[in-house]
């Protein structure tokens, strides 16, 4: 689905935190406190976060941690009124581009294993499931899947990030 406002992608700053926790609190179960973003933000070098904003509103975020060459995305969240308006998209393709600008050679994450939305979204950038995670949610005990791409500088990789930015500019 198209975008229906203009969203930019840009760093987090301390000021957004509350935003994303919010986006936070109605996205999760166990939704992070706000003192750990700040506290990311503030101290955890390995860290960046980026957030989308339509005008001055933040609609969504994401966060990566660079462990050596592995860039792993630790949190990823649409606002609830934003959803499937190509949000997703945007914020995941910016984070490719962040994890190859951080010279990460691949990209991990977890996503349980009932968030077929979700591992829709990162098969369609090269994820591919490559193990799982007994109980790995503490809120209800549900398994994870963890998902990896591919070496970002494959051509596979390559053919999927230009296919996905030339969808985003139509």
């Amino acid at each position: 689905m198209a975008l229906t406002a203009r969203v930019v992608v840009e760093a987090m700053q301390l000021g957004d935190v509350s935003a994303v926790h919010e986006i936070e609190r109605l996205s999760f179960s166990t939704p992070w406190p706000a003192y750990a973003f700040e506290q990311e933000l503030r101290g955890n070098r390995l860290a960046r976060y980026v957030v989308a904003r339509a005008g001055e509103r933040v609609v969504g975020f994401t966060g990566v941690w660079l462990m050596v060459d592995e860039a792993h995305i630790t949190t990823f969240g649409v606002h609830p009124d934003w959803r499937r308006q190509g949000i997703g998209r945007q914020l995941l393709l910016n984070v490719v581009d962040l994890a190859v600008t951080l010279h990460a050679r691949r990209m991990t994450l977890e996503v349980r294993a009932s968030n077929d939305a979700a591992q829709t979204l990162y098969r369609s950038f090269g994820f591919e499931v490559v193990g799982r995670r007994p109980r790995y949610y503490t809120d209800d005990g549900e398994d994870a899947l963890v998902m990896t791409t591919p070496d970002l500088d494959d051509a596979r990789m390559a053919s999927l990030v230009a296919a996905e930015r030339a969808r985003q500019t139509e």
